[in-house]
C-alpha cells in the first residue's frame, strides 16, 4: 500500500471516529438518569464491548495487543479510568461547552508533561499556543464564578489532565495502548457499582446511554487510537477538535442550551489557537521532510 494511500486511509479512519465521538455527551444528556447510574450503564456496557472485540481479535489472529502492557498500562488505565469518573461527573455540573472547551486544555497539559518528564522542550509557536489556551480557559472558569459551574468547571479540567498524562505515559513506553483505554473503564464502573445501590437506579431512557457504551465509545476510541499509524499527530488533533465544535451544537439543537458569552469568547480563542497551532506544525513537518529530501535523495 502505498504511502498516499496508508495517509487518506488515516485521514478516514480519524475522522469517522472523531465524528463518531461527538455525539457521546448528547447521549449522556438524552439517556436522563443519574450521573452513578449512567456512569454504571456507559462503562459496563464499554468493557463489556471492548473485551469481546479483543476477543474476537485474538480468536482470529495472533498480534492481538495486550489489553494493559505492563505497569506503564496499568498506569495509562487508571488515568483514563480517573477521566471516565471526572468527565461523567463534569457532564452533570457544568455546560456541555465548557466541559468540551476545557477538555481541549489537555494539549497544554501535554505539553507540559513532555517537557518535565520526557525532556521535550516545546518550540516558541508551542509556547505562544499555550498561553492564548491559559488566557480561554481563565475566561470560561472566570464567567462559572458564582454560577454554579465552578466544581464541574474544575472536573473538565482534571479530565483534560489526566488524559495528557495517559497520553505521555503511552508515548514514553513506546508500547501499544489500543484497548487499554477502554480497559480503563473497570474503574469508574467499579465506583459506580459500589455507589448505584445507595441512590437505587435512576434512567429514564437507558437505550441511548447502552448505544453509547456499546456502540460510540469503542468506535471513537479505536478509530482516533489507530490515527496516529497513518497520519501526523498534528492531523490527529484537527479532529479531536469536532467534538469541541460540533457537540455544543447537538446540545444547542437537541436541548436549547445556549453557551454564556464568556464561553464563547474563551472557547473561541481556544479553537483558533488549535487550528492555528496545529496548521502551523504541518507546516513545519512538510519543511523538515523537504529539507531531509534534499539532504538524503532517493
Amino acid at each position: 500500500m502505498s504511502t498516499h494511500t496508508d495517509h487518506q486511509k488515516g485521514l478516514l479512519i480519524t475522522a469517522f471516529g472523531g465524528l463518531t465521538l461527538t455525539v457521546d455527551i448528547p447521549l449522556i444528556r438524552l439517556a436522563d438518569g443519574s450521573p452513578w447510574t449512567i456512569m454504571m450503564l456507559r462503562t459496563g456496557t464499554t468493557l463489556v464491548a471492548a473485551l469481546v472485540l479483543w476477543a474476537v481479535w485474538r480468536a482470529m489472529r495472533s498480534d492481538a495487543p495486550k489489553l494493559i502492557p505492563g505497569w506503564s498500562g496499568l498506569a495509562v488505565a487508571l488515568c483514563y479510568g480517573l477521566t471516565g469518573v471526572t468527565f461523567v461527573t463534569a457532564v452533570y455540573h457544568t455546560s456541555t461547552a465548557d466541559l468540551v472547551f476545557i477538555l481541549a486544555f489537555n494539549t497544554v497539559f501535554a505539553a507540559l508533561l513532555s517537557w518535565l518528564f520526557l525532556r521535550e522542550r516545546p518550540r516558541l509557536g508551542t509556547v505562544v499556543a499555550m498561553l492564548a489556551m491559559i488566557l480561554g480557559v481563565l475566561i470560561i472558569v472566570g464567567g462559572s464564578v458564582g454560577s454554579g459551574h465552578l466544581f464541574g468547571d474544575f472536573m473538565a479540567l482534571c479530565s483534560a489532565f489526566f488524559v495528557a498524562l495517559a497520553i505521555t505515559i503511552s508515548r514514553a513506553s513506546g508500547k501499544d495502548m489500543g484497548f487499554t483505554a477502554l480497559v480503563g473503564v473497570a474503574l469508574p464502573l467499579a465506583v459506580a457499582l459500589f455507589m448505584v445501590p445507595g441512590e437505587g437506579l435512576h434512567v429514564n431512557q437507558p437505550w441511548w446511554i447502552i448505544v453509547n457504551g456499546a456502540v460510540i465509545m469503542p468506535i471513537s476510541f479505536f478509530c482516533l487510537a489507530n490515527g496516529p499509524k497513518y497520519i501526523s499527530g498534528p492531523e490527529v488533533a484537527m479532529f479531536y477538535l469536532l467534538e469541541t465544535v460540533l457537540a455544543p451544537i447537538w446540545v444547542w439543537l437537541i436541548f436549547a442550551e445556549t453557551p454564556s458569552r464568556n464561553s464563547l469568547i474563551g472557547g473561541t480563542i481556544l479553537i483558533v489557537t488549535l487550528v492555528a497551532h496545529s496548521l502551523w506544525q504541518l507546516h513545519e513537518g512538510r519543511k523538515r521532510r523537504a529539507a531531509l529530501a534534499v539532504v538524503h535523495p532517493a
